[in-house]
């Protein structure tokens, strides 16, 4: 394909954007991206996904789902109960024993690992993961592999993401805030680690989530959490976001954006048949707002993509109103206390790392990392950049004693790097 083919092809992307939300519902592809636009997930079309035979795509999708370990880590299963009934799917990693000298930890690296962080048990301190819109527990796949047996750690799903039930509360026609999930992790908490100090770490939604629940729960941080890390999220704005389109565009999605979901909501298994048809166009939405770096690993790519497109459309339209609405900035000096890290990709489309700076406005002794070419998903696509620095955050909150956590590179292919 030409430049000027493809240049015309994101110029129809742009201009399907600006459609009324009839027009979405008549096309399936434009009605495919603005559901992704909203999940934070995408916008524009990779060029490379052009040029390559449909048939031929489809195949490597089905290998690498085939092949990719990503995902596939499983711990000890838990459920927790919403303060409306629902059922909150969490997993537990818990701390390896310690070995006698020269034996193997359960599993390989276990010498390694008491290379790293010596023959002392880490302090009783349990991080809670919480993940982004449109992701799951699996998001953070490479942090938990390079934690795994050092430090307790809970990995929950969202409520209607993952293995977690559909909200009951929006079932019943409520609508869904970014307080109820600050409840939602209170409830998570109250079941995986009814005792002990915690660490919160959050990525985008996840990072909010932690937010509200400093804003409803100001005493259970400052009594139990002994560390915070945001990633790649935001405290507020969030509708002046401009997703890297220009600014017509951005004026055109967001006065048909909430018409468009609730239309969408209302046909979800048409609209699914319509996203799995235009599979590649998904997988290209997908990588431009997911990623920066251009040679991202292709099986880390569809693992992002598998993660994406296993949350039903009307899920991503009953969250997306909740974003517009977000505002936390207040909850913030809570953690002012406490040891904090802020990480986001420079070239984050979805929260800015602009966001993040302003979070670090508020929080003048949070240490500030903005990773170079690295977009929103940056703990997949730079997990040892992203893990280190946490690995530094436990230590500083005593659940570790070294910060050595360095098995998991960037997975973007670089020439030279192993």
């Amino acid at each position: 394909m030409s430049d000027s083919s493809a240049g015309a092809a994101a110029g129809d992307v742009v201009a399907a954007a600006a459609s009324t939300a009839a027009g979405w519902r008549r096309a399936g592809v434009a009605g495919a991206a603005i559901g992704v636009l909203a999940a934070g997930a995408a916008a524009g079309v990779a060029v490379e996904r052009l040029t390559v035979g449909r048939g031929m795509r489809k195949k490597a999708r089905l290998a690498l789902d085939a092949t990719g370990p990503y995902g596939s880590l499983r711990g000890t299963p838990g459920r927790a109960i919403a303060d409306d009934g629902t059922e909150l799917y969490y997993e537990v990693d818990e701390v390896q024993p310690a070995q006698p000298e020269g034996g193997a930890g359960p599993g390989s690296g276990g010498n390694r690992r008491r290379r790293l962080f010596g023959r002392k048990a880490p302090a009783p301190v349990t991080v809670v993961f919480s993940h982004g819109y449109c992701l799951g527990q699996d998001s953070w796949h490479f942090q938990r592999a390079a934690l795994r047996g050092l430090v307790r750690t809970v990995h929950w799903d969202q409520r209607s993401h993952g293995h977690s039930e559909r909200g009951r509360a929006q079932a019943d026609g409520v609508a869904l805030g970014i307080d109820q999930l600050g409840r939602d992790l209170k409830a998570v908490i109250d079941a995986a680690v009814p005792e002990g100090r915690i660490v919160l770490v959050g990525h985008s939604m996840g990072g909010m989530t932690v937010m509200a629940l400093a804003d409803q729960y100001p005493d259970l941080i400052r009594d139990r959490v002994a560390a915070v890390a945001f990633v790649g999220t935001s405290s507020g704005r969030l509708g002046e976001v401009n997703f890297g389109l220009p600014v017509a565009g951005v004026r055109a999605v967001r006065r048909v954006l909430p018409g468009v979901l609730r239309a969408l909501g209302t046909q979800a298994e048409l609209v699914e048949k319509g996203r799995r048809a235009t599979a590649d166009l998904f997988a290209g939405l997908i990588k431009r707002y997911s990623f920066s770096s251009r040679d991202v690993d292709p099986a880390v790519a569809r693992f992002a993509e598998r993660l994406i497109e296993s949350t039903p459309i009307d899920v991503v339209a009953e969250f997306y109103p909740a974003f517009t609405e977000h505002d936390k900035s207040g909850a913030l000096p809570v953690f002012r206390d406490l040891p904090v890290l802020i990480l986001a990709g420079e070239k984050d489309l979805v929260t800015p790392s602009s966001h993040s700076e302003a979070i670090a406005d508020v929080l003048p002794d949070a240490e500030l990392i903005l990773v170079p070419d690295a977009g929103h998903l940056v703990m997949l696509e730079h997990p040892e950049t992203v893990t280190d620095r946490l690995a530094d955050l436990l230590v500083r909150a005593g659940a570790v004693a070294a910060a050595n956590v360095g098995e998991h590179g960037s997975t973007a292919q670089q020439p030279g790097r192993r």
